[in-house]
């Protein structure tokens, strides 16, 4: 094939891209406020692509990575909704200001794509690191890519297992949204005269679908967290608590809720906590090493001529990228200065604005440097990037405090705790994208494509991302609300557990009112997982218990953990079954796909009902029936239907392959 007329950065392969990537990244900021986590969307964008570009004679396999490559930035930018809704949680925001939100994204995640392009020769090309992501999106590619026989034959097969797995999932949700199906099967009941619990199982095929796609293992780790939140945690607390003991049953509803909400959430928040250092600590070593490498191929390159560097080795030049990095930093510096003058801190916004722009200046080009790392040696999906935002929120709440040395009125502190949020917002964004961009970058090595269109590709992914998120956030915040935001209540508010737990923490380090004994036993808690986990891979090689997975299980209600849970184990069983199978890679990654379509049907659908909620002022617009038939009949129906559809869509795709 000629290097020089093949399709690779093309206009229908970006817009094409583009469009992917606004119906991924709406599904993504649905499921991370819902559940605390989001799902990578490579793989499923790279189906999509083959299969729309398959009708052009000039398609390549080059122009579908480009489009992954645009549409990843779905999975990666939506992991703003780790920091920005803290906004509205602390009260500082009634909803999310457009260009704002969209300034924060877009200049915080072009910021991640330049930063990362000096280390793509050290940690992608002269690297062994194993890029997992990366690798099996490749290879997804060059199977799609083949022109007849089994290529052709497993990429309808994986078309087929996304589109079902949507259409069988969005349509599920419709149903509930008529409440003809339960959405959830809940019961709270006494633990001994005072103490109260219960459970709380969604019928989410996307919760199910996370599940899958984070494996037994992490499923495992959530299970043991949601059991020492509920079994442990708000019995304990709530038997603690003066209330009476003769409670009806809607005011024990009402106590377990606040109890995990207002204790056993900090307890999750310590355990997280200590499990994101630890996580980070053990990267210390090989990162620093990584960085070396990259010094030094940068040094060898200055020393040859990089003119004569073949295709597959052309990054956008460093002088442009030292450019853009001006040019994404300075016009933060304006919102910066702007924020002070407005939130009360005029007299302090000198100091402020050049401690924020120095801070992200430096600190977004470690984590992009230690994120980029983490996305090779562990995979994008599992790097703690909730560590990353912990550290970042609680470092420069502290430069805060020691920078400012003055005894600061509540409203001076709450606007403190927002510009530490906004700060953190961007160095967090391009934490994310760099997360990513070194992923796609492995995956175009493998696929002989060229560096700086895909870095070009990941920019274009960047503005397209930023330009959906904000309005999505604010529908989703005027439909639902967030969990311990001031504002109406509302019966199902999205957890967002990150954006809680970090707004919490910049609250307690600058305000001091956090409840800190919380912290230290889920620290303590997080210290004897690190042990178990430890003691566990030593005597079962393969298994784990991560750390951070039992923080997020005691840190989230059980409806966003339960069904999680079950969605790891049907996925282990599936991956046994489809071991037995004679292509038993791509049978694996049929449920990876079914899976992805389950996240993106419901994403979309609960987006579309959230609309809904929020234009026409009530909690169930499209309900059908009545309370009664709501809370019973309902509940059988929905379960039975959910239990057997998940195993008709496994036996469907399990056999697609078949003969």
């Amino acid at each position: 094939m000629s290097t020089e007329s093949r399709a690779e950065l093309t206009l229908r392969g970006l817009i094409l891209g583009v469009l992917i990537t606004v119906v991924f990244t709406a599904a993504n900021v649905y499921f991370g406020l819902k559940a605390g986590l989001t799902f990578a969307t490579s793989i499923p964008a790279a189906v999509i692509s083959m299969a729309a570009l398959r009708a052009f004679r000039s398609a390549t396999i080059q122009e579908n990575n480009v489009v992954q490559t645009v549409a990843s930035a779905a999975g990666t930018l939506s992991s703003i909704i780790f920091v920005l809704p803290g906004m509205v949680m602390i009260g500082w925001w009634t909803g999310f200001p457009y260009w704002v939100s969209f300034c924060i994204c877009m200049f915080g995640g072009i910021l991640g794509v330049m930063y990362s392009i000096p280390l793509r020769r050290a940690l992608v090309t002269q690297s062994d690191l194993p890029y997992p992501e990366g690798v099996a999106c490749a290879e997804v590619l060059k199977v799609g890519s083949a022109e007849h026989g089994a290529g052709v034959e497993e990429s309808r097969a994986g078309l087929s297992a996304l589109l079902w797995g949507s259409v069988i999932s969005g349509t599920f949700s419709l149903i509930t949204a008529t409440r003809i199906f339960a959405s959830d099967v809940a019961r709270t009941f006494r633990v001994g005269e005072r103490g109260v619990t219960g459970y709380d199982f969604l019928l989410s095929f996307a919760l199910f679908g996370v599940g899958h796609l984070v494996g037994l293992w992490v499923g495992v780790a959530m299970l043991v967290g949601a059991i020492i939140a509920w079994v442990w945690g708000v019995p304990h607390y709530s038997a603690l608590s003066a209330t009476d003991a003769t409670l009806a049953l809607s005011a024990l509803e009402g106590l377990a809720h606040d109890t995990w909400s207002h204790k056993v959430r900090f307890v999750g928040a310590g355990t997280i906590g200590v499990a994101a250092v630890w996580t980070l600590a053990k990267l210390v070593k090989p990162v620093v090493a990584g960085l070396r490498s990259a010094m030094i191929a940068s040094r060898a390159r200055a020393a040859g001529n990089a003119a004569l560097l073949p295709r597959t080795e052309q990054d956008i030049p460093i002088g442009v990228v030292g450019i853009a990095s001006l040019l994404c930093v300075l016009p933060v510096g304006v919102l910066l200065a702007q924020f002070a003058m407005k939130s009360g801190l005029g007299e302090h916004v000198v100091w402020l604005v050049i401690s924020g722009v120095l801070y992200i200046a430096i600190m977004s080009f470690l984590v992009s440097a230690v994120c980029g790392y983490m996305a090779g040696l562990i995979g994008s999906s599992n790097s703690p990037l909730s560590g990353i935002g912990i550290l970042a929120v609680i470092g420069f709440a502290l430069i805060l405090v020691f920078g400012l040395r003055a005894n600061t009125s509540p409203d001076i502190g709450k606007a403190l705790v927002a510009y530490a949020l906004f700060v953190t917002a961007v160095v967090f964004t391009a934490a994310a994208i760099a997360n990513n961009n070194l992923q796609d970058l492995k995956t175009g090595q493998l696929v002989d494509a060229t560096p700086w269109k895909q870095q070009v590709a990941l920019v274009v992914g960047v503005v397209a991302g930023a330009a959906i998120i904000p309005p999505i956030l604010d529908l989703l915040n005027r439909a639902y609300g967030f969990a311990g935001a001031p504002g109406p209540h509302h019966d199902h508010p999205l957890p967002a557990p990150q954006a809680g737990l970090i707004s919490a923490l910049a609250q307690g380090v600058i305000q001091n009112n956090v409840d800190w004994s919380l912290i230290q036993v889920g620290g303590l808690i997080g210290v004897v997982v690190i042990a178990a986990d430890a003691l566990l891979r030593r005597l079962k090689p393969g298994a784990h218990l991560s750390p951070l997975a039992v923080g997020l299980g005691i840190y989230l209600p059980t409806q966003s953990t339960l069904m999680v849970v079950v969605g790891a184990v049907a996925g282990w069983m599936y991956d046994r079954h489809a071991e037995r199978r004679a292509k038993p890679e791509a049978t694996k990654q049929l449920g990876v796909l079914l899976a992805s379509g389950m996240i993106v049907g419901e994403g979309l659908i609960g987006v579309l009902v959230a609309a809904l909620v929020a234009f026409s002022g009530k909690d169930f617009p499209l309900a059908l029936v009545g309370d009664s038939f709501a809370g019973g009949p309902a509940v059988w129906l929905g379960g039975a239907v959910f239990a057997l559809v998940i195993y008709l869509l496994y036996r469907r795709v399990g056999r697609a392959l078949v003969g």
